[in-house]
């Protein structure tokens, strides 16, 4: 004999996936409760097709609350996501429930046997008596009629359970009774992100026009059996749901060109929103549609959770740069009249606080080893001779390090430099950071003058020697720039680690930037100065007064001791 189906529930002549939630993540879940539940409809054989679908989709309902639970997330307090349910909705449920209940009977009947399964089952029963395997006492011989009596009177079997279920209903509705359909109201409500609490008025009142629904419905299936498939309702309760002005979809897609080519027209989004675009896209794949229209709060915050439990990105990525890229698109429809309300203003998620468990930048015997190792490098052949790593790469291993060292620019900015934004003053070399040649985060051009260890190793040399164009990278198109430089920075950070000198808690690539901050607070240098050669945009209103000049830049450079890489 078969086993029980898990997570299988009938009751009143319905079909449910059931799963218990366990009593310790009850309170992560969006709705607190005991168990999760979804309708399957009446028909056994499509209720078991659906069965696995939907306890897949309860499963993983519980495994987002334990996800909550096991990082030391906040019990969830209140449905928040959930809207309380309207007039329009209880239209829509009784006419869906109706229409629901008479697609399973369609369902059932296209199940029905034919002639040829009846003959088969005849067959084979047949077959048994001839081959002696009935027993000659009546039980055998009706246990071994069983399954063909199943397929012979399958249609008449299926009505009277109809008709005996269209009884009971009518006489628990006359009682005031309406158990049979709070499941189906549970799942309405979850489906549709509503709430109608326990007791309520509403939920009454629902509960009251389901029944009439699904009394409405059973009547119809049994004028069917009579051949009368064109009845319609005669519960003035049960009617398809007025038909409401169709609003035209406001595509995501759309929503985030506009957004993104108006920050752009605004002087921001540098990098032409080349950071933000995959977030759009991921959020339209999660969806699986493009209109803004449709999107609410709650498919928001289920998008959050897949981030952080399914994708495994961290909390500051998914607050920083998902949820930031989001609120503010919505912010933008909203405020220019694109979208009747900001859906997204409120979807956050908090990122814990950092703790550092040694200094952001690189100590003095760090740099040094580093950078010897920087200036040592030169590139291995492979088994048959032949050097993969491009000139362009090379030439960014020996001078990037030193570079960031001495000017505390990100690597980026540095990896996106060409011959023409090196030019000489008199003895004095200068480097131009500016978005021209790929992204530059502060927005604008900055010159930072060189330090004369750079020029005594010989970069003006190098400088002068290249050929037009990026120093340290291929591309020939302005519009890659940006991406190359971004690609050979990241290029140089891993093979920074490879070298085993980049210790934990440091990033290799902006190491430089916090180290010279300290070197400027320890030399007793303005820091003012700093920020500019940096980019970083002054601390008040007062300190954007005033130009920071080449020549204030030059003597911050100066100060900077050289570094000892001779062995």
């Amino acid at each position: 004999m078969a086993g029980k189906l898990r997570y299988w529930k009938e009751k009143g002549g319905r079909f449910f996936a059931r799963i218990a939630v366990p009593k310790h993540l009850q309170p992560y879940l969006d709705r607190p409760r005991s168990e999760l539940i979804e309708a399957l409809g009446a028909d056994r054989r499509v209720a078991l097709r659906l069965h696995p679908a939907a306890v897949a989709r309860l499963q993983h309902e519980i495994d987002l609350a334990q996800s909550r639970a096991g990082s030391g997330k906040e019990p969830i307090k209140a449905p928040s996501t959930r809207a309380p349910i309207t007039t329009a909705d209880f239209g829509r449920a009784i006419w869906q429930r109706y229409s629901a209940a008479l697609e399973a009977d369609e369902a059932a009947r296209a199940s029905y046997p034919g002639k040829a399964d009846i003959k088969s089952e005849r067959d084979k029963l047949m077959q048994d008596a001839k081959a002696g395997l009935i027993g000659d006492d009546a039980l055998s011989q009706l246990a071994a009629s069983l399954d063909f009596l199943l397929v012979r009177d399958a249609r008449s079997i299926d009505r009277a359970i109809r008709e005996a279920r269209l009884a009971a209903l009518r006489r628990e509705f006359a009682a005031g009774e309406t158990h049979q359909v709070q499941h189906e109201i549970d799942d309405y409500l979850d489906r549709h992100g509503l709430t109608a609490e326990e007791g309520s008025a509403e939920r009454s009142v629902l509960a009251n026009q389901m029944m009439r629904a699904e009394i409405e419905a059973l009547k119809r299936t049994l004028e069917r059996d009579e051949g009368d498939f064109g009845g319609q309702p005669s519960d003035p309760v049960v009617k398809p749901p007025a038909k409401t002005e169709e609003l035209e979809p406001v595509r995501l897609s759309k929503l985030w060109e506009d957004y993104r080519d108006s920050r752009i027209q605004a002087g921001f989004l540098r990098d032409k929103g080349r950071r933000q675009e995959p977030v759009m896209r991921h959020l339209r794949a999660y969806l699986k549609h493009d209109d803004a229209r449709k999107v609410t709060k709650r498919d928001l915050i289920a998008w959050r959770e897949q981030l952080m439990t399914i994708d495994n990105l961290a909390a500051k990525t998914v607050s920083d740069i998902y949820l930031s890229t989001v609120r503010s698109v919505f912010a933008w429809a909203y405020e220019n009249e694109r979208l009747p309300d900001n859906v997204a203003e409120k979807v956050r998620q908090p990122k814990p606080r950092k703790t550092d468990g040694r200094e952001k930048g690189f100590t003095d015997e760090e740099a040094v080893a580093l950078l010897r190792a920087s200036r040592a490098h030169v590139p291995k052949p492979n088994q048959f001779g032949f050097v993969r790593e491009t000139s362009h790469m090379t030439a960014a291993k020996h001078w990037a390090p030193l570079l960031a060292a001495f000017t505390g620019a990100r690597i980026s900015e540095i990896t996106q430099l060409r011959k023409e934004d090196i030019r000489q003053e008199g003895d004095r070399w200068i480097a131009r950071i500016t978005p021209d040649a790929g992204s530059v985060k502060s927005g604008g051009y900055r010159d930072v003058p060189l330090h004369r260890q750079i020029i005594a190793l010989g970069f003006g040399k190098f400088v002068q020697a290249a050929t037009p164009g990026p120093l340290f990278h291929g591309a020939t198109d302005p519009k890659h720039y940006a991406r190359a430089a971004q690609s050979v920075s990241d290029e140089l950070g891993k093979w920074l680690r490879s070298l085993k000198l980049v210790p934990p808690g440091v990033r290799p690539n902006y190491g430089w930037r916090h180290r010279l901050k300290t070197q400027a607070l320890e030399l007793g240098l303005t820091m003012r100065v700093i920020d500019a050669m940096q980019g970083h945009s002054g601390r008040t209103a007062g300190e954007n007064y005033g130009d920071v000049t080449l020549v204030a830049k030059a003597r911050v450079i100066d100060a900077l001791p050289d570094y000892p890489l001779t062995l």
